[in-house]
């Protein structure tokens, strides 16, 4: 087989495949690559020689790391997986009719592996999700982590299985009707085991990020970077039939060509999945508030299919919570106010005045022209979970009422909504930040930093779980035990009521945000909006309110707690710490 690799610094590659080495050879139509031919098959383990080192580095575009990053890196047969990840049965639901279910392989079941998560599927299946979306799965140092310090993108963590256990994992998925989703990291790599600066200018000095130095965009050799970002993005989802990619971050990635990677990659998606007739997409994670994320290539956009909306999250999180500390005070003054804004306009700030960033930010939305399905909306993710001292959950502080009350705005609300493993029932498992670094020196640094950032927040060093201790990890591990106690239970099957409601009411799944109404009272702690001839009402009072819904004829297709239909007057009165839902 052929063996190549980008080296455009070196003046000697060499292959090294199980324990012979071969003299690779310029390639004479690619500056800066180097080739060779030898006979290798499935698992033979290789590595390169650059200018005469003694230790082989593993492959940039590897697909497994059997021993992790500092190791050699194995040959896969594609072929072979294949069969596996082959799409079975109908195609996934488009995007616009999703319900996105956003799991950590490591942490979703103890095993922690693409084997243990699958025999789970089941349990989302008659949750009524569609679509699966992994945190990232490309390897990195250690057994336990995040996954967002990878240094590895064509690669798959061994530990939770493999390229062959992802395989599985997506065939799996298929099978059951599901969607698979896969978040990846083009803005930064890990610190530890990352061996592509070798290799040629992968970084840049440039532009500088909260991670140093920047992944090189726009600098001298970032044509052939491009492609190796947009390579394991085609990778993911032409090799391992992945339906969709999130992408981490994207306003960390320092790009000041005319024409951005983003545009790049979005436009190499839709001509992969015009080639292979799937409907693939990509769903951006951005803090810009920059509609021109979503905007098509045509006309002027980036051509992102969706972006995640934490405003609409910071607006929902302080009507429930109260919480007004760090990015949550511009939303804390008037929590009701800022969650009709963002069910109506999407963003917040949208050139208005942002007090933790100390400016004015975002920019509007055209919610005439828009349509809401460019957005997706969540009362919980791994990041406004995890990145919180303690990894505490909403259902850490409120009533199994108030859980349903977010439930009820984000599945029912304009956006694609999105679900974090576990919140169907009120999991009262945290979700921490935990690592797994073999460097002794970068695991008190990491360990160091994580108190500090707390500590002036007013926290005591010793309350922050250490997160090199593996009881972090396993505390961050889903109880399965959990969905069938009573408390559970009722949440659990409110949130199976509301998936069904929007998969048999169009309403709840029209992308017209021009269309949303909304009503609120800031003092009595009640909201309601209406989507066609559905109405939506919550109240986070502990008080009952009565709600005049107007005299249109409707009556209570779900409720959280029993509640009789609206009478000839249109009024409902609604129970304290509850929501319903109501059609015509």
């Amino acid at each position: 087989m052929q063996f190549e690799v980008w080296a455009p610094l070196t003046g000697r590659v060499a292959l090294r495949l199980d324990d012979v080495t071969y003299d690779m050879a310029p390639d004479r139509e690619r500056d800066g690559w180097w080739t060779v031919q030898a006979p290798a098959g499935d698992g033979s383990r290789y590595g390169f020689l650059l200018d005469g080192d003694t230790l082989p580095r593993p492959d940039p575009r590897g697909r497994r790391l059997p021993d992790g990053p500092d190791g050699l890196s194995a040959v896969v047969d594609l072929d072979a997986l294949a069969p596996q990840s082959a799409p079975a049965g109908p195609q996934p639901l488009p995007l616009q009719d999703a319900v996105l279910y956003e799991l950590h392989i490591g942490t979703f079941t103890p095993e922690g592996t693409f084997d243990a998560a699958a025999a789970r599927l089941g349990h989302l299946v008659s949750l009524g999700v569609t679509h699966v979306e992994l945190m990232p799965v490309c390897s990195f140092s250690g057994r336990h982590g995040w996954g967002y310090d990878g240094v590895a993108p064509w690669s798959v963590h061994e530990p939770y299985g493999g390229p062959a256990g992802l395989a599985r994992f997506t065939a799996a998925a298929h099978a059951a009707g599901l969607g698979v989703v896969l978040d990846v990291v083009h803005n930064h790599l890990g610190p530890s085991g990352n061996h592509l600066p070798a290799f040629g200018p992968y970084f840049t000095d440039t532009h500088h990020t909260p991670w140093g130095a920047a992944v090189n965009l726009d600098a001298p050799g970032s044509d052939e970077v491009r492609a190796y970002l947009t390579g394991s993005a085609l990778a993911w989802l032409r090799d391992y039939g992945i339906d969709g990619l999130r992408l981490d971050a994207v306003h960390a990635l320092a790009d000041g060509r005319a024409l951005t990677f983003l545009e790049e990659l979005s436009a190499a998606v839709d001509a992969l999945a015009a080639e292979t007739g799937r409907p693939l997409f990509l769903i951006a994670e951005s803090d810009r508030c920059d509609p021109r994320t979503t905007t098509p290539r045509a006309t002027g956009g980036l051509g992102l299919n969706a972006q995640w909306n934490d405003d609409f999250h910071h607006a929902l999180h302080c009507a429930l919570t109260g919480e007004s500390q760090a990015y949550y005070a511009d939303f804390a003054e008037a929590p009701l106010a800022a969650l009709a804004k963002t069910l109506t306009r999407v963003f917040f700030h949208d050139g208005t005045w942002s007090s933790f960033r100390g400016r004015t930010h975002g920019r509007p939305v055209d919610h005439r022209r828009t349509p809401a399905h460019r957005f997706v909306g969540y009362s919980q993710t791994h990041d406004q979970i995890g990145n919180r001292a303690l990894g505490d959950r909403l259902s850490a502080s409120l009533s199994p009422g108030l859980l349903a009350c977010a439930a009820t705005v984000a599945l029912t609300g304009p956006f694609v909504p999105m679900l974090f493993m576990g919140e169907e029932w009120g999991a009262r498992t945290p979700w921490q930040y935990f690592t797994d670094h073999p460097d002794p020196g970068l695991a008190e640094a990491v360990r160091d930093g994580r108190r500090r950032e707390f500590a002036a927040h007013g926290w005591k060093a010793e309350e922050i779980p250490d997160p090199q201790d593996p009881a972090t990890r396993d505390r961050s591990c889903l109880d399965w035990s959990e969905p069938e106690q009573p408390v559970h239970a009722r949440l659990l099957d409110w949130y199976r009521t509301l998936v069904a409601l929007r998969r048999t009411h169009p309403d709840l799944r029209d992308p017209d945000l021009a269309a949303v109404r909304v009503a609120h009272d800031e003092e009595r702690r009640w909201l309601t909006f209406r989507r066609g001839d559905v109405r939506v009402a919550v109240n986070l009072s502990a008080e009952p309110v009565t709600i005049a819904l107007g005299r249109n004829g409707v009556r209570v297709l779900a409720s959280w707690e029993p509640l009789g239909h609206p009478g000839p007057d249109g009024r409902i009165h609604l129970p304290g710490e509850s929501a319903a839902v109501l059609g015509p």
